[in-house]
């Protein structure tokens, strides 16, 4: 027969490394797991945030430097284009001084004076102002055009149809589509009445107008 001592309870045996703590432990551990999901997508939040806020930053110095890139291109072309057309036009005030002589050069060949080295110098101006961009114009029997002919005198003649160059005082001189001087040039028009009688005598030769 077993005695009992007073004042003292059996307690159950407990397995090692357990302890009374062990229930609310864990209820601990399955709020963390909770919390833990929330926290991750406040940050995937914050990084998308952070994701878009660079892309709109990407695309805004994107565009600008795409619109500084095309400032500098067109501003690289009008410099070309006035550097060509300062050029031009100091090319065109040297060889305008240069007509005069041109001129006298002309004259001199047509008189049968351009021999000797007067004649091998012209020539060699001439070349000179043709590789500088210099064309001449103006040749007899062209058709008038006041855009790039200059009428010094001016006739009648039975022979023209219409307003006609018949004799090139001057010859005019282009660089490229520019006219530096126009050619001077003595006209002709049609002899009045030509017109009528050319139709009358065409009415002639098919037996006259027809009658009712």
């Amino acid at each position: 027969m077993t005695e009992e001592t007073p004042g003292f309870e059996e307690k159950p045996d407990v397995p090692s490394g357990a302890s009374e703590d062990a229930e609310p432990k864990a209820a601990d551990s399955s709020e963390e797991g909770k919390a833990a999901p929330a926290g991750d997508a406040a940050k995937d939040i914050a990084l998308q945030a952070q994701l878009d806020q660079a892309q709109t930053a990407l695309t805004e110095r994107t565009a600008d430097l795409q619109r500084l890139q095309a400032e500098y291109q067109n501003y690289r072309r009008r410099v070309e284009r006035d550097r060509v057309t300062v050029k031009e036009i100091a090319v065109a005030g040297l060889l305008t001084e240069l007509l005069p002589t041109l001129d006298d050069i002309g004259r001199a060949r047509e008189h049968g004076e351009l021999t000797g080295g007067f004649k091998s110098v012209a020539e060699s101006l001439e070349t000179v102002a043709a590789k500088m961009g210099l064309q001449q114009f103006g040749k007899e029997g062209e058709p008038f055009d006041p855009t790039v002919h200059e009428a010094l005198m001016h006739s009648y003649a039975p022979d023209v149809t219409e307003t006609t160059c018949v004799a090139i005082l001057q010859p005019g001189y282009r660089i490229g589509e520019r006219t530096i001087r126009p050619a001077r040039v003595a006209v002709a028009e049609p002899q009045p009445g030509a017109a009528a009688k050319e139709e009358k005598s065409d009415d002639e030769e098919s037996g006259g107008p027809d009658k009712g």
